[in-house]
């Protein structure tokens, strides 16, 4: 059986022949046949065009006669269902949820001994450092004393106040004395409570000579030495700074148009590009007014304590505001677009060959790499991803082996 291209070659052989038949019509000088030749090689020449365009043109619309030979090669990858997520790419920075200035609590003092150094973990009510204490020791000591005093004269006024009575309730002595004893025991009485509460404010005050830690931290700032006066800030700098191990947070500021998507409990994904450490969250709260400057609001994600992890270090925030279970995502470089929308390729088996057929899609969100699609593709669809640039549909393919 002919092929077309066989019988286009014999038609042109036949013109040719005929083109070359009879001297008569070409005449009998050198420069006569020279010419005859050369109308005769333009006609072959115009014949060969023709039908090299026909034959490409017969080549892509008779497919039943498309040979493996002329397949083009593509790679598959098989579609899955697998969860999908969009995410708003963000960037923060760490905060401690608790920061500590230190200072004493009854004024400052010399520093008679330090007990910890920059960088020490330290718990709540630890002994950080000691001031002088000598005068406050001797108040307590003078308060004690005191105190002991009025307790023997109150002892005595009792006992006179008890013997008046005895005497007053026989008829001796008289109203003024029993009543004189009363009073005496009741002024004693009022001066030992107050002697009581200037010793327990002694007392206090020794106490503030022991500067102890109010929150469970770090030692982030030590800016005083033994003998230096302390009394919490030296110039504008702390003396002692303690940093919050209780928890860090992240504060970043999110743009007023996704005041919608991102609320409090929203998923959170943080990277530290520094440390090479991500790590998940939810958000914890939102400020409710929007900066009037960048048209933005505040949103604090907390996270735990860790020591690789220091305030103010940035920190790269992904909030996820769409999330699918199960669903078809591809890579966005294989969606083509056309006056119809958006389509790609897939390969499907018809009798004994593979051809790329266009499938039509409709996509939804897309992330990094992947484009979610909701209609247009399913489960286990050979979706052409190598060679998709440069086929049309039906063309014959092959599967590219990796």
């Amino acid at each position: 059986m002919f092929t077309i291209k066989k019988m286009m070659l014999i038609a042109s052989t036949t013109i040719l022949l005929i083109g070359c038949g009879g001297n008569e019509k070409t005449g009998s000088t050198l420069a006569d046949k020279k010419a005859a030749l050369e109308k005769i090689k333009a006609e072959h020449a115009t014949i060969t065009e023709k039908m090299n365009l026909l034959e490409a043109e017969i080549a892509k619309l008779d497919t039943a006669n498309t040979n493996l030979s002329a397949a083009k090669l593509v790679g598959l990858t098989a579609i899955t269902v697998q969860p999908f997520a969009h995410y708003i790419d963000l960037q923060g920075s760490i905060t401690a949820d608790n920061v500590s200035y230190v200072a004493p609590r009854m004024g400052p003092g010399q520093v008679k001994a330090i007990y910890v150094k920059k960088g020490d973990q330290v718990k709540k009510g630890q002994l950080l450092l000691k001031l002088d204490d000598a005068v406050m020791k001797q108040s307590v000591y003078a308060s004690q004393k005191a105190l002991e005093t009025l307790k023997t004269q109150l002892s005595f006024a009792k006992d006179i106040y008890q013997r008046q009575g005895n005497l007053w309730k026989e008829g001796i002595g008289t109203e003024v004395q029993y009543i004189s004893a009363k009073n005496n025991v009741i002024s004693l009485e009022k001066q030992l409570d107050a002697s009581e509460e200037q010793i327990k404010v002694a007392e206090e005050q020794l106490k503030s000579s022991n500067i102890y830690a109010d929150v469970t931290g770090v030692v982030d700032d030590l800016n005083v030495r033994v003998g230096e006066i302390f009394n919490g800030f030296a110039g504008v700098s702390p003396q002692i700074k303690l940093v919050s191990t209780a928890g860090l947070k992240v504060i970043t500021q999110i743009p007023e148009n996704y005041a919608g998507k991102i609320k409090v409990g929203s998923k959170v994904i943080i990277r530290f590009p520094d440390l090479n450490k991500t790590i998940t969250g939810t958000v914890a709260t939102t400020s409710r007014t929007i900066n009037v400057n960048n048209r933005s609001f505040d949103a604090e994600v907390n996270i735990g304590y860790d020591p690789a992890i220091r305030p103010n270090q940035l920190a790269e925030l992904k909030f996820e505001d769409y999330e699918v279970a199960e669903a078809i995502a591809i890579s966005v470089n294989t969606v083509q677009t056309d006056e119809k929308g958006k389509y790609v390729y897939i390969a499907v088996q018809e009798g004994n060959r593979m051809v790329a057929r266009k499938k039509n899609i409709t996509v939804g969100e897309m992330y990094g790499q992947l484009i979610e699609v909701k209609s247009g593709l399913f489960k286990n669809d050979a979706l052409i991803t190598d060679g998709y640039q440069n086929i049309y549909d039906g063309q014959v393919v092959m599967v590219l082996k990796k």
